[in-house]
């Protein structure tokens, strides 16, 4: 409808028309934003900019649920509560009695990811190696009684490595040797590189920078993103267009990665948020890793703008569950490709102590 519109309008009346809708929206929104109520009021009859997203969180909860079931390569809800239970394990003083509430449901979901052929080894390992490890330790409780019945009745898989995946203490962590000042100066030779070499960035490197970058922490573990990746340079390009602030540039990238948040990790809305808090820290990660591979990278902004959504759901072929966070070009620096400034805030400035 708009389309037809702004054919049959000229450019002077489109441009007069929407500053008279802006002159009154900057007028009704003072009283719209008094409560909360108004608000969602004025987003429902006055705005059309949340609607992508009410619905792609509708549709998440329902592809959550429907995961309960057909379990795939990853189950959300055995990784959440797998490491609830984790957490449970940690805990100081640890109590006697814990995870009641959700315990049955998640030796139920171990149940059918047991029978599943295609969940991941290593997921299912983790959550078996805990699961007997908080029934050997909890105390007793019907519920617990009942839900260790249950699990006894499992047949439990063998796997190969037999090292255990529980907790462990903290002096046995992985010990890198990296001072502070190679990490800073990690964290300054990562910059946002928009000109690269024109020749294709292989495949095997990228799946290493992502198995670098998925050792970032996310709520619960779910880690609810993914990386579509682009490694033919003409269809990198085009994508890549799609963003409003790849101007000058687009044409000029070898690989592309859009990194995409998963809402079908999530039961309810509250945490619709997640996976751009989640999908952030491992974009951050991947960038670093991919210095340590001699590549560069540039993150792109990804507003909220209808038109680019559909544009981009349309050329990926996404369900509507899935948000795009971030684009991200990937490549061979140029050598004499130029590189912003970009001075950074101090810390006087951004830190903000609270007394």
């Amino acid at each position: 409808m708009k389309s037809v519109l702004r054919k049959l309008l000229s450019p002077s009346l489109v441009s007069s028309l929407k500053s008279v809708v802006e002159r009154v929206d900057k007028k009704i929104i003072p009283f719209f934003a008094s409560n909360s109520f108004l608000s969602s009021f004025y987003y429902c009859f006055f705005s059309t900019k949340f609607r992508r997203e009410h619905q792609s969180v509708l549709k998440g909860r329902l592809a959550y649920k429907a995961s309960l079931d057909a379990i795939n390569h990853s189950s959300v809800l055995l990784r959440r509560n797998t490491h609830r239970l984790e957490k449970g394990l940690i805990m100081q003083p640890r109590r006697e009695i814990f995870a009641e509430a959700y315990i049955e449901e998640t030796v139920e979901c171990f149940r059918k990811c047991i029978a599943s052929s295609s969940i991941c080894s290593d997921e299912l390992k983790w959550a078996q190696d805990v699961l007997v490890s908080y029934f050997a330790i909890v105390g007793d409780s019907d519920i617990i009684n009942n839900a260790k019945a249950r699990f006894e009745t499992l047949t439990l898989k063998s796997f190969e490595c037999a090292s255990e995946s529980l907790p462990y203490q903290h002096q046995a962590r992985v010990q890198a040797e990296v001072s502070s000042d190679q990490l800073l100066a990690l964290f300054q030779q990562r910059r946002s590189v928009r000109w690269y070499e024109q020749k294709p960035v292989e495949l095997e490197l990228i799946k290493q920078a992502i198995e670098m970058a998925s050792q970032a922490p996310s709520a619960c573990n779910r880690q609810p993103f993914q990386f579509y990746t682009i490694t033919d340079m003409n269809k990198a390009s085009d994508v890549a267009s799609i963003a409003m602030g790849t101007t000058g540039f687009s044409d000029n990238i070898p690989a592309l990665i859009v990194v995409m948040g998963d809402l079908s990790a999530y039961p309810a809305e509250r945490d619709r948020h997640v996976i751009y808090i989640d999908g952030g820290l491992a974009s951050m990660q991947l960038m670093l890793a991919f210095e340590t591979l001699g590549l560069s990278s540039c993150p792109i902004n990804w507003p909220d703008i209808e038109i680019c959504e559909r544009k981009i759901a349309k050329k990926l072929a996404l369900d509507k569950h899935l948000r795009p966070i971030m684009l991200m070009s990937v490549g061979y620096g140029q050598s004499t490709g130029k590189i912003p400034y970009s001075q950074k805030k101090s810390a006087e400035i951004l830190l903000k102590e609270v007394n």
